[in-house]
């Protein structure tokens, strides 16, 4: 790979900045990175891995003289961040987000982002329910998509450029509008991160059933929806108070067609079960043949009997 930015900045180091750094460097995309983040015992940690080359808690230092800022921060944070780099901006720099909602970031960031600098807010739909710097690692986005959600009259030019840096990192890249992005990804992303952490928290309020019992019979069901509800509370919070009315539109969606099942199963309408069922299989066999996800048994962990 070549050299495509001479310094990156890179506004918050979590899961996703750190990776975005690990990258960065692996590949040779930039001359020089800039980390910055608030706490300064994360800093530290971030130096100790090697993220980046010169590290600071003033994101308006971060950002001098750098070609492309990405701010990585849980979007309630956003405004605060674009409030305070926006003075020290060079001229043609591209600044864009790894924000899971959208409008909410336009709406933050784009009143304080000067004219002679270009905004693309963008969305790697790619993570774990890890976070802090020492979640990163190599190769995070490669296979994944990354959605462009460009603001009116976005420079041609800067969004080639950036998405040709999306493309180094080996992910696939799209664009959509933002009210379209918060609604797809209130379906595929928020419901469900938002489900798991409600089972978990009815397990946890049982009575009949201890909380020992809950963990040591943990089938593969419950296994998998505690893995989404271990995610950052701090930005899962977030995204529900920034994407709210796409959220609660498909919270209204799920609950309608969770009393359609409800009542399916007390009245033992066996072929209204199936039927759902068969339907909902199918999307599952989509998603391994889109390359979302392999074919494997239990999610491909391993197991005892597993051929060595």
């Amino acid at each position: 790979m070549s050299v495509q930015f001479d310094r990156i900045a890179l506004i918050g180091i979590g899961l996703i900045g750190s990776s975005l750094a690990y990258d960065i460097r692996r590949l040779g995309l930039t001359k020089e990175i800039v980390v910055a983040t608030r706490s300064a015992d994360t800093l530290k940690r971030a130096e100790e891995l090697g993220l980046g080359d010169r590290y600071t808690t003033s994101s308006a230092d971060a950002v001098r003289d750098a070609d492309l800022i990405i701010v990585s921060v849980p979007v309630g944070a956003s405004e605060s961040v674009a409030k305070e780099i926006a003075g020290s901006l060079k001229p043609g720099a591209i600044v864009t987000d790894v924000g899971s909602t959208k409008a909410s970031v336009i709406a933050q960031m784009q009143p304080h982002m000067p004219d002679n600098v270009h905004f693309i807010p963008g969305h790697p739909l790619a993570g774990t329910e890890k976070s802090g710097p020492d979640a990163g690692f190599p190769g995070l986005f490669e296979g994944r998509w990354c959605i462009f959600t460009p603001v009116a009259g976005t420079d041609e030019a800067a969004l080639k450029r950036l998405r040709n840096f999306w493309e180094a990192l080996g992910s696939k890249v799209d664009e959509m509008d933002a009210e379209h992005h918060d609604k797809v990804l209130a379906i595929v992303s928020h419901l469900p991160h938002i489900i798991a952490y409600n089972i978990v928290g009815t397990a946890d309020d049982l009575e009949t059933v201890t909380e020992s019992e809950v963990i040591k019979y943990s089938a593969s069901g419950f296994r998998d929806f505690t893995r989404l509800a271990a995610s950052d509370p701090t930005m899962w919070r977030d995204v529900c108070l920034h994407n709210r009315d796409a959220i609660l539109e498909m919270l209204a969606r799920f609950s309608e067609d969770l009393a359609y099942l409800q009542r399916a199963i007390r009245w033992g309408e066996g072929d209204k079960i199936f039927e759902l069922f068969t339907r909902t299989r199918a999307i599952r066999r989509s998603i391994i043949q889109a390359g979302q996800d392999v074919d494997a048994p239990d999610f491909g962990r391993p197991h005892p009997l597993d051929k060595k």
